[in-house]
């Protein structure tokens, strides 16, 4: 290998153990989110396309905003992410791992020079009998302590929690484990959408994409239920669903309740109650305003008529009880959206029980049609969000890992005590991988505590 060649590796290695590098990813991944959060995600609705230029889309959609979390260069920077963690890991963890598995045992003058925590004092006890009283303080006070003897001196060794130093790799573990646990969902899994008739079943779900899945079973809505609050609104959507193998109800999921953050899983595919909307049919009858030649007019939801005109019309929201809105109003009524045959549309309220206001309407408007409002035959479907991702738990796997990471990185410290007899004195020194402040009041009480019960004094 040449020198260029080894210079060259040598700087990939250090551009991808960087820590510039690393928060130049994160930072380009949050801002990414929220570009994701801002810019809906999946086929764009078009009350949102009519707010952006024709550049702006066609920009967006070369970009791959749309579908931001699976475009190329989002995978990318989640793969250079996991090579930089990695590196790091790689070059940081073999110096880590050789003060945890191969400690300094012996209190050397360079390393006693080093320690910011340290106390000496004489003692007229014999060697071998302070390096009996020195373990069995240290096992009671401390943990039990290594015992080594070095050029006719005394060295113990007491540490804690040296494991707490591996922490930080579990944090970079655990990102790794959730991109895969991301990954596996993103390639594996879906999120789609359907809508079940009541007393219907269906077999097949489309993701945001438009591709058509199939499930391997059925699911049928056996009933759909809504409560509404006194203004109309909706307070509670549920579903009673039930899965069929072959045509036949499985047992522990025949009549299963769904409502709104309570969803049914089933094979790994969870199903949330997402919306709900009424597909039956609406009634009407067109006459004149001297109420002769009434023509009959049905339209079913998200569907319009035309009338004799020549004008279209199509139900926009409809109630068995208008005087939720109208206190003294009362029985079904309509609203309707009525586009003339050259342009302009308007929404009108058409009554069943009022056929003088329905008249008066068109006087005023000088308007040809009466319309008269029969009634609807309701049938109502329920709107479900499908989910399917095999990676979660290898998520949560990945979520696990970073607490237990984060606790240890934080909120725990590699301690450790060394105590050298040497010529009549006992010298003890410490230090901790973090929180310095704490260590320090905890080291002068246990080198007080020590030289009150070796010598009877206190330490000052």
């Amino acid at each position: 290998m040449t020198i260029k060649q080894r210079d060259f590796l040598h700087s990939m290695w250090d551009f991808f153990c960087s820590l510039k590098l690393t928060m130049f990813l994160l930072i380009s991944l949050a801002v990414i989110s929220i570009i994701g959060t801002i810019i809906p995600q999946g086929p764009p609705p078009p009350e949102y396309l009519v707010t952006i230029s024709q550049t702006k889309q066609q920009l967006y959609q070369a970009l791959g905003f749309f579908d931001m979390y699976h475009s190329w260069w989002f995978v990318l920077l989640l793969y250079l992410l996991t090579v930089n963690l990695v590196a790091c890991s790689i070059k940081r963890l073999p110096h880590i791992w050789k003060i945890i598995s191969q400690p300094a045992l012996v209190l050397s003058s360079g390393l006693e020079q080093s320690l910011a925590n340290k106390a000496s004092f004489k003692c007229s006890d014999r060697p071998d009998v302070l390096k009996e009283k020195l373990t069995t303080f240290l096992s009671s006070e401390f943990a039990r302590p290594v015992v080594t003897e070095a050029d006719g001196d005394w060295h113990l060794f007491a540490q804690k929690t040296p494991w707490c130093r591996l922490s930080v790799y579990f944090v970079h573990l655990s990102v790794i484990v959730i991109f895969i646990g991301a990954m596996i969902g993103s390639l594996f899994g879906y999120k789609g959408f359907v809508n079940i008739l009541e007393g219907q079943s269906i077999s097949k779900v489309m993701t945001r994409s438009g591709k058509e899945i199939d499930l391997g079973f059925s699911l049928r809505c056996d009933q759909f239920s809504v409560a509404l609050y006194k203004n109309g609104a909706p307070k509670e959507f549920k579903s009673i669903l039930t899965v069929l193998e072959n045509g036949v109800p499985v047992p522990d999921y025949t009549n299963a309740r769904v409502i709104v953050n309570d969803p049914l899983t089933y094979k790994g595919i969870t199903f949330y109650q997402s919306s709900y909307g009424n597909a039956g049919s609406y009634f009407f009858t067109v006459s004149g305003l001297d109420g002769k030649d009434s023509i009959p007019v049905t339209l079913d939801t998200n569907t319009s008529a035309t009338l004799p005109d020549g004008s279209t019309m199509s139900v926009v929201e409809a109630t068995d009880d208008v005087s939720q809105f109208i206190p003294n109003l009362s029985g079904p009524a309509a609203q309707v959206e009525i586009r003339g045959p050259q342009g302009g549309s308007e929404k009108v309220v058409v009554y069943a029980n009022y056929p003088e206001m329905n008249i008066q309407h068109a006087r005023e408007h000088k308007g040809a049609l009466v319309l008269q409002y029969k009634g609807a035959q309701k049938q109502m479907y329920t709107g479900l969000q499908v989910a399917k991702d095999p990676g979660v738990w290898i998520v949560w796997l990945g979520c696990a890992l970073m607490v237990l990471g984060i606790y240890g990185a934080f909120l725990m410290s590699h301690r450790r005590i060394w105590i050298r007899i040497q010529n009549g004195h006992v010298t003890i020194g410490g230090n901790a991988s973090k929180n310095q402040a704490a260590f320090e009041h905890y080291f002068g009480g246990l080198a007080s505590k020590l030289k009150k019960q070796l010598t009877g004094e206190e330490q000052l």
